[in-house]
């Protein structure tokens, strides 16, 4: 069910209650595009049954899904458009249309268009865990992820969300798995792995379906090339890329996982085990990068660098104010 994670922190004062958030997707339901509307976007029932419940519920946890629909208008086929006016106009008033009127040409063109034009739909998963206070969206997608926050944030009152932040930065710990060649307790390094220079070359090396645990991975990290993408495996149930912004992309439940599940399928089994194992795999990969970074939103945990919260849309994004110094240069994984 889930193939990526985008994780947020949730206020801890939010306590809505299943229903509350039933009623506030019911404000905001997909409907497909109109004819000449280019983009729409709403909510659907995760169960795929028509009118059924915007918000499900399987052993606790909260099920959402979010579906957007766009038109598709090739950039070439909107231009022949503008320049068949843009000929009409100057063959019947012996005349080039200038420049704003070109800018109208287009709008005219593309309403003309929009009825004709094919859609694409795509859609994903939304996980409320009210117990642990986390968010989960199934895409690999910043953008999107905003999107979605931003009509939670609007439409549940006293919702926040911050994204998840931990003491030790992904990339950090990540470079300092790779030079120690261990990875961290209850978790192994697979055979994939992407490594960047930070320097203006921006050189890139990347390994796949290759061992990491050798010296040429160790001389690249300790030349400064630095790792956004690495593979891993939690408890030998879950493998998953681990990215430096914090996302987890690729993620596959392992044989162990899928046998115990045996051949009965359906929404709530699905939800259920995906919940069940990537809710043990959260705090474990937390722990594994120092802990959280804060003890609320918007509150930096003891001895941690005060945080800036800006609001995207209304969702609520966070990043450090100011880049920490570095008190010891000395002591550093790379």
């Amino acid at each position: 069910m889930f193939k990526n994670m985008i994780v947020y922190r949730m206020a801890a004062q939010w306590e809505g209650s299943l229903e509350q958030v039933q009623e506030a997707l019911q404000k905001t339901p997909f409907m497909a595009c109109g004819a000449t509307q280019e983009q729409s976007a709403g909510w659907v029932p995760p169960r795929g049954e028509e009118h059924g419940l915007l918000a499900e519920s399987v052993g606790g946890q909260w099920i959402l899904r979010f579906m957007s629909e766009s038109k598709m208008l090739p950039a070439s086929v909107l231009n022949r458009k503008v320049q068949e006016k843009a000929d009409a106009i100057e063959k019947e008033f012996g005349r080039k249309p200038g420049k704003k009127e070109k800018r109208d040409l287009k709008d005219e063109a593309k309403l003309d268009l929009l009825p004709m034009a094919f859609t694409k739909q795509s859609s994903l998963w939304v996980w409320i865990d009210p117990q642990a206070k986390f968010l989960v969206l199934d895409t690999g997608a910043q953008g999107k992820a905003d999107e979605v926050v931003t009509l939670l944030v609007e439409g549940l009152k006293g919702f926040g969300v911050a994204l998840l932040d931990t003491q030790t930065s992904a990339q950090a710990a990540m470079a300092h798995w790779l030079l120690t060649q261990e990875a961290p307790v209850g978790f192994s390094i697979d055979r994939e792995c992407e490594l960047k220079a930070a320097d203006e070359s921006k050189a890139v090396v990347r390994y796949a379906r290759h061992p990491l645990d050798i010296d040429e991975v160790k001389q690249h990290v300790e030349h400064g090339k630095l790792p956004t993408k690495l593979a891993m495996t939690w408890d030998d149930r879950v493998s998953f890329l681990l990215t430096d912004s914090l996302q987890i992309k690729k993620i596959a439940f392992t044989d162990t996982v899928l046998d115990q599940a045996g051949d009965e399928g359906g929404f709530d089994t699905d939800v259920a085990i995906a919940t069940g194992e990537l809710s043990k795999l959260i705090p474990d990969l937390i722990e594994a990068l120092g802990g959280e970074g804060r003890t609320e939103i918007g509150q930096p945990a003891p001895g941690a660098e005060t945080l800036a919260v800006r609001v995207a849309g209304k969702g609520a994004v966070t990043g450090p104010a100011l880049a920490p110094q570095d008190t010891d240069p000395q002591d550093a994984p790379f």
